[in-house]
């Protein structure tokens, strides 16, 4: 089953409103008519830019999706500081990315967290970008797989077949995020086999077949041709080479 490249830019906590507008028109601005047949593309600004950003998009009728970076599994209530799925929705969001591993090492987001957050969006009609990956230790130890399938098992524990094939698996290395270190294409081949036959067991060998699986971590328009000829390999989950047009433009056309 040939499935359809996605191309996504995490912008973590860069970008104030002004500039988000700035990076998004020119993004917009190398829009190609002909990408949305040949991929989809989402960019995740932080909360405050996504309405910014939507703006932008839909002004210029542009077909790229925006996302917001995480969400919070209620949909209202006592909760301050957080964001819930019916807020992100309202403004255009077509999905979040849930468990990055800054959410899980820095903000102490357990695999439970992530389900929760998985079931909150696949039930507004969402979807979710579901990270998964092993720090430099786990690798060590030769653990990788069995890590990071866990993490996908856990992730989609109690979601049904229907809303996981509409959910997509970032694989990210942590030990490669942010710091210029890339898994070679046949590592993060191995992992995101590992992850597709993970979710063949939970939902069956079809709906394994139709969902992407992304990498992430420190993919940039350099590696990006070793990695997407991976059959594993559905396209990226990027940082860096998301807050600059021209390299974020580059790595959609090696999608094409």
């Amino acid at each position: 089953m040939a499935r359809k490249p996605m191309m996504a830019g995490n912008w973590k906590m860069n970008n104030t409103v002004g500039e988000a507008v700035v990076l998004t028109q020119e993004i917009s601005n190398q829009y190609d008519k002909e990408w949305p047949e040949a991929l989809d593309i989402v960019i995740c600004p932080p909360f405050v830019d996504l309405k910014p950003a939507k703006t932008v998009l839909d002004f210029d009728r542009t077909k790229i999706a925006v996302g917001a970076q995480n969400v919070y599994w209620e949909p209202k209530g006592a909760f301050t500081g957080e964001v819930s799925v019916p807020m992100i929705k309202e403004i255009g969001c077509a999905c979040s990315i849930v468990g990055h591993s800054e959410r899980r090492e820095l903000f102490g987001e357990t695999n439970e967290d992530v389900n929760r957050k998985v079931k909150a969006l696949v039930g507004a009609g969402l979807y979710a970008i579901v990270c998964v990956g092993e720090s430099l230790a786990v690798r060590e130890e030769g653990a990788t797989e069995k890590y990071v399938t866990a993490q996908v098992r856990a992730a989609f524990a109690g979601v049904d077949a229907r809303d996981a094939a509409r959910c997509v698996v970032a694989y990210e290395p942590i030990w490669a995020i942010g710091t210029g270190r890339t898994a070679t294409p046949e590592q993060a081949q191995a992992v995101c086999a590992a992850v597709r036959a993970t979710l063949a067991e939970l939902f069956g060998a079809e709906t394994a077949e139709s969902m992407r699986v992304l990498y992430g971590g420190s993919m940039n328009p350099g590696n990006v041709e070793g990695l997407m000829a991976q059959p594993d390999i559905d396209g990226g989950l990027v940082g860096g080479a998301s807050l600059k047009a021209e390299s974020f433009v580059q790595l959609v056309e090696a999608c094409r």
